[in-house]
């Protein structure tokens, strides 16, 4: 009889865990939840909201296994993650395996140490039920969300969309920022910068006042021609900048973003991937909280790294809203540890931690910061009235923190700036300094930026939206559902002008620059828009943002014990159920997201803009008119909400006949995945760069031929004992298809896979 059974939901952490325990322990792994609501069906008896689990067609062989070992177990532990997600994992396991929960252990650390896990099996606890139930709350009240918005959807919108609760808040901030922006109308200004000589020395300084218009800026440089300039102030003074806190799920989330160009889950794949080989603590977090143990081992690191004096042992505390999942803040769970074996990824994600958790415990960096004001003394005055001009220098004394670690600035991709500008020793008040030039700058004014995957956490967190462990999912639903592409907006070239003074004289130049020109932003797609507007409509309620927030605190109470799951859904429900049968039954005029953009001149027709079954469409004409209406796909480089009637009259140019070529014609048409060429019964794809309405017949027919060469070089052998089976070349090596399968082929194989005889494929198949 095995004496101890210990249960975790992923067979890495399983085999870390393995290594710290002795003999009389096995450990298994549940590989995440064992059951759960139906996929296919509500799964929840609406007459007294209870919920209706299954154990998944896929879980069945491994829950027989663990139901087995669990008896042949003297104890059971359960030691799944410790928030509300594992706390349900580890009631699961109890009603499914038939555990007395009195007699079945529940153990929980933030870190899967030996030390850790040792002292988890000292002081074990029971069921928290009051986690789960937090847990089966969120579940249900998600689901009742989704499988009842969804159909309405279908209805009114277009088949096969769906809606979630947090989701839905997400793509309604990302379609707010996009009308902010679309709504925005920059203004020109002139900012004026200066080089003087003070004593040799070259310093620059800034205007403190900013020109509307050129004429303004040109005047002003006019005055600065006979004008004399003197220091009127130096002010010099110590200040101490602090080192950011301990990393949350969030700030984890965001600087990954910026300092190592992580996607949001892609982050959170990688921390778990650390936290289960034993390297951080638990990555699904709101605390800054450290431990006493980790505060004395980073205080002797650093000491023995950098020195006594930059050690400055500090604990933080939370202030977010409904803190919970785990009480530490994400830190390596070695400080002496200064990089570990494993992906570059993992190295990567590592050494950012260890320098953001040592960063915390080290001295404050001291810099002294001066400020000169030089004044303009001119004659008559106008432009330049009361203006000063200000150089700023900041030159750091004592790095302290920033030995290891700066902070991204919040917006940008750029690192603070090093040590800025240093100034002249000799300097003091009323010294005349000599200008060396003059310039001024046209600028505009900068709208709102459109959202990254970091900055949307961040902003989600902001309103209390999600907890650590929903941002990823959130943000990849959104994009799975497309809703919202991550994309770059090509920006527009404008000119600026720069206007120069010096000893010659004041000379203008016109440059140009791309504005708005923006990478790998979140953009809602015309389908996202629509929906979020028909919510917003039609339910209000949920989408609101203080009704989401609100909801968390509803979780976090019954996490706490302060509230009831059941009240709190029928509470919901109550009120939600109507508003659904209102909406379904409801009638309008216009399709949800229909735009109408005038008349066809040549049939007078109405043009309109709507989505279609497959998206987005130009639709000439109406249902009721005797002749069918003509429709065109929208490209993805136009917008239902932007396009205007000529451009959507352009489409119809298509589908363009190029000619003949082998005896068929070739046709350019469009579809539902974008331009296509059509010849003899097959479809290639036109590449991103080719215009539709521009393409050539030689173009087109080059374009035929590389596919067909493509396609020969992927079917590397046929077989005439069986038509069904084939040799196949993919994207990732040979491999073989059969009867509607694909068999990979081991590496070996790679080199010899067009010269596999029929007998080998068969061998490979049934293996």
């Amino acid at each position: 009889m095995q004496e101890n059974l210990v249960i975790v939901e992923s067979p890495a952490k399983a085999k870390t865990i393995e290594k710290f325990l002795g003999k009389d322990f096995k450990v298994m792994s549940s590989y995440g939840h064992i059951r759960d609501l139906k996929k296919k069906e509500i799964s929840i008896d609406m007459s007294t909201l209870e919920p209706e689990y299954e154990i998944p067609e896929e879980k069945r062989k491994l829950v027989s296994e663990l139901k087995s070992n669990a008896k042949k177990a003297k104890k059971v532990w359960l030691a799944s993650d410790e928030d509300r997600e594992g706390e349900a994992i580890s009631w699961h396991l109890c009603e499914v395996l038939g555990l007395d929960e009195k007699n079945t252990n529940r153990i929980v650390f933030h870190e899967i140490t030996k030390n850790a896990i040792l002292e988890a099996i000292e002081n074990p606890r029971h069921l928290d039920m009051n986690l789960a139930n937090a847990q089966q709350a969120r579940r249900m009240l998600d689901r009742l969300v989704g499988f009842n918005l969804s159909p309405v959807l279908w209805l009114k919108v277009k088949p096969s969309l769906s809606a979630g609760r947090v989701q839905s808040v997400a793509v309604r901030l990302i379609v707010e920022r996009e009308r902010e922006i679309q709504a925005f109308k920059s203004e020109p200004y002139f900012r004026v910068s200066a080089i003087f000589s003070v004593n040799g020395s070259d310093i620059r300084a800034e205007l403190d006042k900013r020109f509307s218009t050129h004429e303004e800026a040109l005047a002003f440089l006019e005055e600065c021609k006979n004008a004399s300039f003197s220091i009127s102030s130096i002010q010099k003074k110590p200040l101490k900048r602090m080192p950011a806190p301990p990393f949350t799920t969030s700030t984890l989330q965001q600087e990954a973003a910026r300092k190592l160009g992580f996607t949001v889950s892609q982050t959170m794949m990688v921390a778990q991937r650390l936290y289960e080989s034993g390297h951080i603590t638990y990555m699904r977090t709101d605390s800054v909280n450290l431990s006493k143990l980790c505060i004395g081992t980073a205080k002797e690191s650093i000491i023995s790294l950098y020195g006594e004096e930059y050690s400055k042992p500090r604990n933080y505390t939370t202030h977010s809203k409904g803190a919970q999942e785990a009480h530490e803040a994400i830190r390596p769970t070695y400080m002496e540890k200064q990089d570990i074996e494993g992906s570059s990824q993992e190295r990567r994600l590592y050494d950012l931690i260890w320098k953001r958790t040592a960063a915390t415990q080290m001295a404050d960096a001291e810099l002294e910061k001066t400020v000169v004001e030089i004044k303009p003394v001119m004659a008559n005055a106008k432009a330049g009235a009361d203006c000063l001009f200000v150089a700023t220098g900041e030159v750091v004394t004592f790095d302290g923190f920033l030995k290891v670690y700066r902070e991204s600035d919040g917006d940008d991709d750029h690192e603070q700036n090093e040590d800025s500008m240093l100034m002249p020793a000799s300097m003091k008040e009323g010294d005349e300094v000599l200008r060396k030039e003059v310039v001024a700058t046209e600028r505009y004014s900068q709208g709102p930026t459109r959202y990254t995957e970091a900055s949307l956490v961040h902003k989600l967190e902001e309103l209390g939206i999600g907890r650590p462990s929903t941002y990823a999912p959130t943000i990849s639903t959104i994009q799975q559902r497309e809703y919202v592409q991550k994309g770059d907006k090509k920006g527009e070239e404008r000119t600026y002008t720069i206007d120069t003074l010096t000893d010659k004289g004041i000379k203008t130049t016109t440059k140009t620059e791309m504005a708005g020109n923006e990478k790998g932003k979140l953009l809602p797609t015309d389908i996202g828009t629509v929906v979020n507007d028909f919510l917003m409509e039609y339910f209000p309620g949920i989408m609101d943002y203080n009704f989401t927030a609100n909801v968390e605190e509803k979780f976090d109470g019954i996490a706490e014990g302060k509230e009831n799951w059941h009240t709190m859904l029928k509470d919901f429900y109550k009120d939600f159920a109507p508003t659904v049968e209102q909406t379904k039954n409801s009638r309008s005029e216009h399709k949800a997201g229909e735009r109408i953009l005038g008349d066809d001149p040549k049939t007078k027709k109405p043009v309109s803009v709507k989505i279609g079954r497959y998206g987005p469409v130009v639709q000439i004409g109406t249902a009721d008119d005797k002749e069918k209406p003509l429709f065109a796909q929208l490209p993805k480089e136009f917008s239902l909400e932007t396009i205007t009637l000529e451009e959507a009259l352009e489409l119809f140019r298509l589908p363009r006949n190029l000619g003949n070529f082998e005896g068929s014609a070739v046709t350019i048409g469009t579809g539902r995945f974008g331009p296509y060429i059509y010849h003899s019964r097959k479809y290639v794809s036109l590449p991103k760069d080719k215009d539709p309405l521009a393409i050539t017949l030689d173009e087109a027919t080059l374009l035929i031929n590389e596919s067909r060469k493509a396609e020969q070089q992927r079917h590397l052998k046929t077989f005439e004992e069986d038509p069904k089976l084939e040799v196949m070349n993919g994207r990732y090596g040979p491999y073989i298809a059969y009867d509607g399968k694909n068999y990979r082929l081991p590496k070996s194989m790679h080199e010899t896979a067009a010269t596999l005889s029929y007998e080998e494929c068969m061998k490979i198949i049934n293996k």
